[in-house]
């Protein structure tokens, strides 16, 4: 499975972005989509997460009341609405997929990744 993320951009204190990740073959019913950023000299840390078949999620305490993750499994494409960006959310942001019915926080526990999309937040 290969995943694209696409979105990112140049944007100022306040705005929106959507980003969206879209995955090359249809996953399957049982799986997680999630989001993780990755600031410079900083670990990747996650962001939001939803699953396939409940379409519960969960989100960073940053992320929370802010970003919101949705998917259209007919499209096998993940978003995640990002509002009221500060300039701290600056940083690549990646998709990945994880094949199992839980969600996680932990970037070693999915098994597929995109190759980030840049948000750049400015003051």
């Amino acid at each position: 499975v290969q995943l694209q993320a696409f979105g990112g951009g140049l944007v100022q204190a306040g705005d929106s972005l959507r980003l969206s990740c879209a995955a090359s073959e249809r996953t399957g019913s049982t799986y997680v989509m999630g989001w993780f950023c990755q600031a410079p000299g900083k670990e990747r840390e996650f962001v939001a997460s939803i699953t396939s078949r409940s379409g519960s999620t969960h989100y960073s305490d940053s992320a929370k009341g802010r970003f919101t993750i949705s998917i259209d499994s007919a499209k096998s494409t993940v978003y995640l609405q990002m509002n009221s960006l500060k300039p701290e959310d600056t940083a690549v942001y990646f998709c990945a997929l994880r094949k199992f019915y839980s969600s996680s926080v932990y970037p070693g526990d999915y098994q597929y990744w995109g190759q980030g999309t840049l948000v750049t937040v400015s003051s």
